[in-house]
């Protein structure tokens, strides 16, 4: 069986993980009607509470966010027109496939539009980048040489990152 899966496959599978794991928590799920619906996928809610949930998939260890933004090698510029175009009550879900087996659940993560963007702000030594990496070092060529990018642990998916979440919504 092949290994590489397609985009469209990637984005459906860690849509689908998504709002498994959103349930599992005990939230209401629904999902958004219509293929590539802009800033969300799915509505998790618990009551009164709601979130947006932008559900990001990857393969690779990484996920590209802005680089249809980027114009003249500006990535604070790119991360600034990208932040811009998210709600405050808007979530991010990346699902990481790499390294997982079949059998095994995908690395998730949650995190708000503001905290995404830092983390890419803060990638390559400050430069910036249209990438999020989940576990990534510079090699010595690099703008970011020897630097080390790595997604916060506290965003791992979890109840209690879930309700810091929703408290700040």
């Amino acid at each position: 069986m092949k290994n590489k899966r397609t985009s469209w496959q990637v984005a459906v599978a860690a849509e689908a993980i998504a709002a498994a794991q959103f349930a599992r928590c005990g939230f209401d799920v629904s999902v958004q009607y219509g293929a590539n619906q802009p800033e969300y996928d799915l509505i998790v809610a618990q009551g009164e509470r709601m979130l947006k949930v932008s559900v990001k998939g990857s393969q690779d260890g990484s996920w590209g966010l802005t680089q249809s933004l980027l114009a003249k090698a500006d990535y604070q510029g790119a991360i600034d027109k990208w932040l811009k175009r998210h709600g405050s009550r808007t979530v991010f879900c990346f699902v990481q496939f790499k390294g997982v087996a079949l059998d095994d659940l995908p690395r998730t993560y949650l995190a708000r539009p503001s905290e995404v963007a830092q983390r890419m702000r803060e990638t390559a030594s400050c430069r910036g980048d249209t990438i999020l990496y989940e576990d990534h070092t510079w090699s010595p060529r690099a703008a970011g040489a020897g630097t080390v990018e790595r997604i916060p642990e506290c965003w791992r998916f979890s109840i209690e990152r879930l309700e810091a979440l929703l408290v700040d919504a």
